[in-house]
């Protein structure tokens, strides 16, 4: 037993668990497993024929478009997650502050977009379901499933969307830097500005190069006139 307790702790101290116990990372992989359920009920049970035809109807109220939407849902937000954890197990990797911050900011964006989608799906979904006028011999766990996954998807979402933007406030905000013609312009408005306002008070008049100095008089050459004897 107490081996067993030491080999705990010494895996307890390894960075991928403490990696794993993130509150991030564990959202991020339920949001992944609940858009995977999803998905992957609708494409084997969500489509299926009656006794009397062997055309593949939807099992949401014959409506394809249902069907289409929590797989094309299920299957982008689980790309995401899949993207967005690689990000997050190399983020100590990366230096770059503009980069952090951008994936910080596409974070929050997308944790907001997909917490619409997941919300607006499971309305979607649960009112085809109550519609639906047939009853398939199989197709009702998946649509069932579905329903039931696109509402826990709400909550988990907007939870990593709230640990994203609350790590985005977190994040100092990126540097400004001036471009050299910034700076020119910036130098020649402050010049004529200055040039511009500086007040007359120091008592000299406004011709200061006409007036400050007396101008004096050019006296009249003598001109030496030579007679003829």
């Amino acid at each position: 037993m107490r081996k067993l307790i030491s080999v705990l702790k010494d895996y307890s101290d390894h960075d991928i668990v403490h990696f794993l116990i993130r509150p991030e990372i564990i959202a991020r992989i339920l949001a992944a497993v609940f858009s995977l359920t999803i998905f992957a009920s609708l494409v084997t049970e969500g489509y299926q024929n009656l006794v009397t035809s062997s055309k593949l109807h939807c099992v949401l109220n014959d409506n394809g478009a249902a069907c289409c939407y929590g797989i094309t849902v299920g299957v982008l937000s689980f790309l995401q997650c899949l993207l967005f954890l690689g990000l997050d197990f190399y983020d100590t990797a990366i230096t770059s502050h503009k980069f952090k911050y951008a994936i910080l900011v596409l974070d929050v964006t997308f944790s907001i977009i997909w917490t619409c989608l997941w919300f607006v799906g499971f309305c979607f979904l649960a009112n085809e379901w109550n519609k639906s006028a047939h009853s398939y011999l199989l197709g009702t766990s998946a649509a069932r499933a579905s329903i039931a996954f696109a509402l826990l998807s709400v909550p988990c979402w907007g939870y990593l969307g709230y640990l994203a933007l609350k790590n985005l406030w977190a994040e100092p905000p990126v540097p400004y830097k001036r471009t050299l013609d910034e700076g020119s312009v910036a130098l020649t408005t402050l010049s004529s500005s200055t040039t511009t306002s500086l007040p007359n008070n120091m008592g000299y008049p406004e011709n200061a190069n006409a007036a400050s100095y007396p101008s004096t008089p050019v006296p009249h050459r003598l001109t030496l006139m030579s007679t003829d004897d």
